[in-house]
């Protein structure tokens, strides 16, 4: 008897490792496994929901937290909706090399795996959870840059063209088996299809929104503007840093191999080199430039590092992963101030980690994957950007010039807490108050904004 539990046993853990035979069918173990890795990893990118909403509560003022939380968790549920809908079918459905997938509701198959067929290799259900969460993740992205001083109901309205249309469309072309992905462009989990994507959106409602009331002075001044309360921006740093792990590793897309199992170890390893490399590296430069560390830079600088070695974690070494994400901490430092100075408010920075450091994550790619070309990858950072930028450009403005996007001057001041919503973050320490002094990040410290300011001479 114990003879034979011992022989069951054996051939039940090699299971995952016979399925690697060529040719062999995908065991049910495989299945099982494939399918579980997709739902554990879709809930750790579902934590960095959390993440991004309290990074923003802690980078924008008191009068404005509640309102962004509200914002972060109602974006999910737009996203969750949408991509149902519409954005699944979009993005995966009937691509076939082209621009665009097809029309209509996703629904869920898996009668042929029930009948005792994996070749699948997941439950459908599993995969389009996993592939959902990154549409909020996009999502989030434009809340925080727009943060402060625009009306939530047109916020939302967008959210709703970006999750159902702009996000699946642009996601088809790469991860859909889409035209990009026909020419070989290669992006691993996402620096353009799911960050630049973000920042491009961000970028283009900024523009159009403009800055907030006392950001910039008339003599050219960037005054500081700081957040609520640091302690909540660094925990949801480390939140978005542990739902990186699920971000990058669960696009293995498998655990059911040994081989899934090992690129999905290297991948989470390289994850956190880079996020490290970044943040050493941002703390670094902002000593040497403004003789004093920034905790907002240093938390930005690991955002970066994640975000720059998302576009390839597979494939590089632990030093390269490193260096790849310090040189993303280093561009964060150069691009808050640089967007400063062409006055684009950007309230926590979302352009200067997603934005700059996807288009950096990206090109990056064939410098450790001998199979990528720079100019594919140049290719698909170009052509997302200029759909996007386009397309979020038309929202935008439909919107402005109709239903409006911005609070007013007074509402503004008061803050939006008490204007949008009704209601109080910090009921009992509520301040309202315009400029200020001291750190948070792109509001900067006081010695970076007079750094990056440039008075204008009066005459």
């Amino acid at each position: 008897m114990n003879k034979r539990i011992m022989m069951l046993t054996i051939s039940l853990l090699a299971l995952p490792v016979l399925a690697f035979a060529e040719d062999a069918p995908v065991s049910e173990m495989t299945y099982i496994l494939n399918t579980f890795s997709f739902l554990i990893m879709g809930i750790l990118v579902m934590w960095m929901a959390a993440g991004f909403g309290m990074l923003e509560a802690g980078l924008v003022r008191s009068k404005n937290v509640a309102t962004i939380c509200l914002k972060n968790i109602s974006l999910f549920g737009i996203a969750g909706i949408l991509f149902y809908v519409v954005g699944y079918n979009l993005m995966y459905t009937g691509v076939d090399g082209g621009y665009i997938g097809s029309l209509g509701m996703w629904a869920a198959d898996d009668t042929a795996a029930a009948a005792g067929d994996y070749s699948a290799g997941y439950s459908a259900a599993s995969d389009w959870f996993f592939q959902m969460v990154f549409c909020g993740a996009a999502c989030s992205i434009v809340s925080g840059c727009v943060a402060e001083r625009i009306k939530l109901w047109s916020f939302l309205a967008f959210c709703v063209v970006l999750c159902g249309i702009i996000y699946p469309i642009q996601g088809s072309w790469g991860w859909g088996g889409g035209w990009l992905s026909e020419m070989g462009f290669s992006d691993y989990a996402g620096s353009t299809i799911v960050h630049s994507v973000g920042g491009w959106a961000a970028l283009t409602g900024a523009l159009i929104l403009g800055a907030r009331k006392g950001k910039y002075g008339k003599d050219g001044r960037v005054n500081p503007l700081p957040g609520s309360n640091i302690p909540m921006a660094t925990l949801g740093t480390f939140i978005l840093w542990m739902g990186w792990y699920g971000f990058n590793g669960g696009s293995v897309l498998a655990l059911g191999t040994v081989d899934a199992a090992i690129e999905m170890s290297n991948v989470m390893v390289n994850t956190n080199m880079a996020a490290c490399g970044g943040m050493i590296a941002a703390m670094i430069m902002v000593q040497v430039l403004y003789k004093k560390v920034d905790v907002t830079m240093a938390l930005n600088g690991a955002l970066a590092g994640l975000v720059s070695i998302t576009a390839g974690p597979a494939t590089p070494s632990l030093g390269a992963a490193a260096l790849i994400g310090g040189v993303g901490g280093v561009l964060v430092v150069l691009a808050v101030p640089f967007f400063d100075k062409l006055k684009i408010d950007d309230v926590v920075g979302a352009l200067s980690v997603h934005l700059v450091c996807g288009i950096w994550g990206t090109m990056a790619v064939p410098f450790t994957d001998s199979e990528a070309s720079f100019v594919t990858q140049f290719v698909g950072v170009a052509a997302t950007g200029a759909f996007v930028l386009v397309t979020s450009s038309v929202v935008w403005l439909a919107l402005k010039y109709t239903v409006g996007i911005r609070v007013g001057a007074e509402e503004e001041m008061r803050g939006c807490d008490v204007t949008e919503i009704g209601m109080e973050a910090y009921p009992d320490f509520q301040t309202i108050h315009i400029g200020g002094s001291g750190m948070g990040y792109p509001q900067m410290s006081a010695s970076m904004a007079a750094a990056v300011s440039k008075p204008v001479k009066q005459s």
